[in-house]
């Protein structure tokens, strides 16, 4: 997998806003472990500063909470301090114990970190794991992260991308139940997938000609038609249309291959059409360490690669791996990329050509 770096100078000190999640889950905690490393960038967290205080004592887990003021220069994140963007929040969590009326304050940190980050005060955002059957039951339509940070950025095409050290996955589709993810597989949705993927791999992580591996939907790619004709009808003429474009696109392959053998190391990343049909394999090599990146947004997010373990919260038991994965990834993408991200809906395939 390979990736060439464009770096910003030493001095810049990125700000990076966090998002603690489901207030009941482990999101706090993971928070407040990671506080306690040493980054190169000004930490903040967007949350309610008694929710914050009070599990770090339940932890026994030291924390100083400094106001956040953007108007003063950002200051490289000091080990067991954390700077908090305060928003209010009424109602005591109990860790363990979700409750509905969480749920507007947890969409609440995520539109303002969000918005925090259009507006350029911060330069990334990192979210902790949010309970979605929790503020679906309050009344929101809320698939995930993914698709409501699209809908707050105003882009209506962002791409789920897992990774770890050596392998990138990205989804066609997301969060769909499998009945429906054949219909949602056309050839206008994987262009604007592969467009994404080209777009944010060249500019944001400095990889000058990306080489994609595409999975098919159906086993053994259809085998010629014989198990399924997506391929055969769908998934070959939108990648042969892209190639002619330039782009450099493997497959379709089948899917039970695409991840063996040195191939993984001759690409950047492999494309699978549905949830569960790469993430099983990248989490199986490294669960806890992997980072969840939303592409496709005028922004940069990072997330963890788990959910709320809400028997874990306020245990001390939770691992905060991921969760310094995906602040480190993004530190790593505000500074090093070649140059500032651009809107995708701007993006020409012809400019591909200039490999």
């Amino acid at each position: 997998m390979s990736n060439t770096a464009w770096m910003i100078p030493d001095k810049y000190c990125p700000r990076i806003i966090l998002t603690a999640g489901e207030p009941a889950g482990i999101g706090p905690d993971i928070v407040i472990a990671a506080a306690r490393k040493s980054y190169n960038a000004e930490l903040i967290v967007a949350a309610e500063p008694t929710l914050i205080e009070l599990r770090a004592k339940r932890l026994n887990q030291p924390l100083e909470l400094v106001t956040f003021n953007p108007e003063q220069p950002a200051q490289r994140h000091q080990p067991g301090t954390l700077k908090i963007l305060p928003v209010k929040h009424s109602i005591a969590s109990i860790p363990g114990e979700p409750a509905t009326a969480d749920a507007p304050y947890v969409l609440q940190t995520l539109t303002i970190a969000a918005q925090g980050c259009l507006q350029n005060v911060f330069a990334a955002m990192v979210t902790a794991p949010v309970h979605k059957a929790v503020i679906n039951q309050a009344g929101y339509s809320f698939t995930g992260h993914t698709e409501f940070l699209g809908e707050i950025c105003g882009q209506g095409s962002p791409v789920m991308l897992l990774a770890d050290k050596k392998m990138r996955v990205a989804l066609v589709t997301t969060h769909l139940p499998l009945a429906k993810v054949s219909q949602a597989i056309t050839e206008d949705r994987l262009e604007k997938v592969i467009k994404v993927l080209w777009h944010d791999l060249h500019y944001r992580f400095g990889i000058d000609n990306p080489v994609m591996l595409v999975c098919g939907l159906n086993p053994h790619a259809g085998e010629d038609g014989h198990l399924g004709s997506e391929e055969q009808d769908i998934i070959i003429p939108a990648l042969e249309k892209m190639r002619r474009k330039g782009l450099r696109l493997i497959g379709p392959v089948s899917a039970d291959t695409a991840f063996t053998g040195k191939s993984t190391d001759a690409v950047d990343v492999i494309v699978t059409m549905y949830h569960d049909q790469g993430l099983p394999v990248l989490k199986a090599r490294g669960f806890g360490e992997i980072v969840n990146i939303t592409l496709g947004l005028p922004i940069i997010r990072t997330s963890v690669d788990h959910g709320t373990a809400l028997s874990l919260a306020g245990t001390g038991q939770a691992s905060s791996a991921s969760m310094e994965a995906a602040i480190q990834c993004a530190i790593d993408l505000a500074t090093t990329r070649k140059h500032p991200a651009r809107p995708c809906p701007e993006y020409n395939t012809d400019s591909a050509k200039v490999v």
